[in-house]
């Protein structure tokens, strides 16, 4: 039906933006500037979404947290709150051993220089299960078990270039066998926890919390209290990368600018791109002793793996930006 009088549309008509009318039940959706017909269904995390009346109408499940570890000690803890920690050391990420209560498992990364600025990286994985322990290197998994319970409480699986152990309490963590990993955390466990992954309450305000409990503003002082072995030193905050190695300043932000192009436009209504552009910036300036790929594509990557949790799946990898070889993947 064509609109009349100056494009306005009949009653129970409305404008569909080329010129004609249409009825308001046929009207499309539109999730990240794609277009969806009525009754078309997307999926954003855990929850189902269906088109109706111009309108999403979508489950309400309570989803998995995710805390995000990568590059040069940039944390995204399971209640959004956002800082960068450089200590060389082993840390608690995650455990439910807090406080009075018994906990069931405990996540602990090494941390070791990755550059000649002080810079320091993931690259070893340690996780308690009841009476396992797994201990996850760039080349293998090892498992020792302690005790005689001879129910496994864990899968373990490769996918695609991460390494990913799912347990039955409801713990998920991949780690890309280098520098990034993402923990996912049933809502269970909401309040539970404590670690550098923070509380899982809800509320980033009161994440830095530190193994004794203590809220403190200050990430040094939270960062150093989960220090597995006190006679680590304490970590410092360190010299920006980019100042330190000023030759790889231009470099870095151009190899960068991928995160705010249009490779990635439509995720940046979603996420916010700047604070990973910036982490990956200062990444890419502070691998100056070579590995490239573990800072800049590690730092890219964690972008995209954060678009892909909103449902945008970004192709942004090439043969010369970060490529996958499939026949070795394979």
């Amino acid at each position: 039906t064509q609109c009349i009088s100056g494009c306005v549309c009949p009653a129970g008509l409305v404008l569909d933006g080329n010129g004609g009318c249409t009825p308001e039940e046929e009207c499309p959706c539109i999730h990240n500037e794609v277009t969806y017909l009525p009754g078309e269904k997307i999926n954003v995390d855990c929850n189902t979404c269906v088109c109706k009346n111009r309108k999403w109408e979508c489950t309400e499940d309570e989803c998995l947290g995710t805390c995000a570890i990568y590059g040069d000690g940039h944390y995204n803890t399971f209640d959004d709150k956002r800082f960068s920690f450089n200590g060389n050391c082993e840390y608690t990420l995650v455990q439910d051993h807090c406080g009075t209560t018994n906990g069931t498992f405990r996540v602990v990364t090494e941390n070791i220089p990755c550059g000649n600025t002080g810079t320091t990286c993931s690259k070893s994985i340690k996780v308690f299960l009841e009476s396992y322990e797994l201990i996850l290197g760039e080349e293998h998994v090892s498992v020792i078990k302690r005790g005689q319970n001879d129910e496994v409480p864990y899968t373990l699986r490769y996918m695609g270039m991460y390494i990913v152990i799912e347990t039955t309490s409801g713990l998920i963590l991949m780690w890309d066998k280098k520098t990034s990993m993402f923990i996912k955390l049933s809502p269970d466990f909401k309040g539970q926890i404590c670690g550098l992954c923070g509380n899982y309450d809800g509320n980033g305000i009161n994440d830095f919390t530190t193994r004794s409990q203590s809220v403190v503003q200050n990430v040094l002082e939270f960062g150093n209290s989960w220090k597995v072995s006190s006679t680590c030193p304490d970590a410092y905050s360190i010299k920006d990368p980019c100042s330190t190695n000023p030759y790889r300043k231009s470099w870095s932000e151009k190899q960068c600018s991928i995160i705010n192009s249009n490779v990635f436009a439509a995720c940046h209504s979603q996420v916010e791109p700047a604070k990973y552009y910036q982490a990956c910036v200062t990444d890419a300036c502070a691998c100056d002793t070579g590995g490239d790929c573990d800072c800049f594509c590690t730092a890219v990557a964690a972008y995209a793996q954060a678009c892909s949790e909103v449902g945008v799946c970004i192709a942004w990898r090439t043969p010369s930006i970060c490529p996958l070889f499939c026949d070795y993947y394979n």
